[in-house]
């Protein structure tokens, strides 16, 4: 207590003069909270052409620094680092002392070169809301006890050096609307969530594993991004419940199954689906209105539907398709609707299209390494190959 004392004396440097009815009067941050931005400070540093700590100075009030924001005697929001695009960062650790701040509902770091573990003491901060430390060098697991953050809506820990496993406290957080977890070294399995209002989730680039119950994810998801991932299993059962999607990102995994055709319905602006082990025939629901659909690099076979020649840029290459390209992919192409097409290495047998036909220049159509001579001349990219019919012995294998 006695330190306490000290610290009330020493602060009384760092009143913030109030007016209220006419008259002044002062009101003294908490000790608590004091102390804590101490130990904050000390533990960090600017980077070369960042001078965000200069208005630091603890003989004035805590509550004008750079990054702090206070109501009454307590910190309620820390910001730390010049958020403008661009700007240097800091550089050192975040202070276990983090956890003092009793009142804080929201915290964030920009990005720079903060490293070593996230406190743990950080579960303390049961007003937390926001929770933002991304694009920094933050390392080790990310504690499990942030499932007791019962108020917490936004968690985005992306971009870091997190290990480890998503601690299944999390997903039962009953406010989460944000959680962006990626560009980490996660591996394990996605927990099942818990929160009905959850719309982002993003965990793109790491290592999860397993596959994803039906009911795994809330339907209030309307961002969905799990690319490059080893995630495995069908996930026909689970898409078909999120219709809210406007965007979904499931490609470079494992997952297999078939594609529902009522995800073709969703508000969605990009469905990436490729680099799977997705199989058999796409069946939408109803004409498609998505702009971008890729479901390259799976295993898909059967007819080419129609209802996707309204997309904007297609790309189905580089699976099993058979027969003829439909008629109305050829209107729209010449129309130019289509601006992507890209239809190479699959086992498509014909296109009835003008050999003289000018394609628009804003068009790009791929044809090549299927069973036909492709009827038109257009440049493929390069990774397509030179080849431009795949073997007779082959097309003869898959007819059989």
């Amino acid at each position: 207590m006695a330190d306490l004392r000290g610290v009330r004396v020493c602060i009384v440097l760092t009143l913030c003069l109030l007016q209220c009815n006419n008259s002044w009067v002062f009101a003294i941050l908490d000790p608590i909270d004091f102390l804590a931005l101490q130990s904050i400070r000390k533990a960090l540093d600017d980077l070369p052409g960042s001078n965000f700590f200069a208005a630091w100075d603890f003989t004035s009030d805590p509550c004008n620094f750079a990054g702090v924001y206070c109501d009454s005697d307590k910190v309620i929001a820390l910001n730390l680092g010049d958020p403008r695009a661009g700007s240097p960062g800091l550089t050192g650790r975040i202070d276990p002392a983090i956890g003092k701040l009793s009142a804080l509902a929201e915290f964030s770091v920009v990005p720079g070169r903060i490293f070593g573990a996230l406190p743990h003491s950080i579960s303390q901060l049961k007003s937390l809301r926001f929770l933002a430390i991304s694009r920094n060098f933050i390392s080790g697991v990310i504690p499990p006890s942030l499932g007791e953050l019962r108020s917490l809506r936004t968690l985005d820990l992306s971009y870091n050096q997190f290990d480890g496993t998503i601690p299944r406290p999390i997903g039962t957080l009953p406010a989460l609307s944000n959680l962006i977890l990626c560009h980490n070294r996660l591996s394990g399995s996605v927990p099942p969530f818990l929160s009905r209002t959850l719309t982002r989730l993003d965990l793109k680039h790491n290592v999860l594993t397993g596959s994803l119950p039906p009911a795994s994810l809330p339907p209030s998801l309307q961002y969905l991004s799990l690319s490059w991932n080893k995630l495995s299993g069908p996930v026909d059962g689970l898409l078909t419940r999120l219709d809210q999607l406007n965007y979904l990102d499931l490609s470079m995994n494992q997952f297999t199954g078939k594609i529902p055709g009522r995800i073709f319905t969703f508000p969605i602006s990009s469905l990436q689906l490729q680099r799977n082990l997705f199989f058999g025939p796409v069946q939408p629901a109803d004409q498609v209105t998505i702009p971008t659909v890729d479901l390259s690099y799976n295993r898909l076979s059967g007819k080419i539907s129609p209802l996707l020649s309204t997309v904007q840029n297609l790309y189905l290459n580089n699976n099993r398709f058979t027969g003829q390209v439909p008629g109305s992919f050829v209107d729209r192409l010449l129309a130019a609707s289509i601006q992507i097409l890209y239809l190479q290495h699959n086992y498509l047998t014909g296109m009835q299209i003008n050999p003289t036909a000018d394609i628009p220049l804003s068009s790009s159509l791929c044809l090549q390494y299927n069973c036909m001579v492709p009827p038109v001349e257009a440049p493929c990219p390069l990774k397509a190959g030179k080849q431009k019919t795949r073997p007779t012995t082959q097309c003869n294998e898959w007819k059989g």
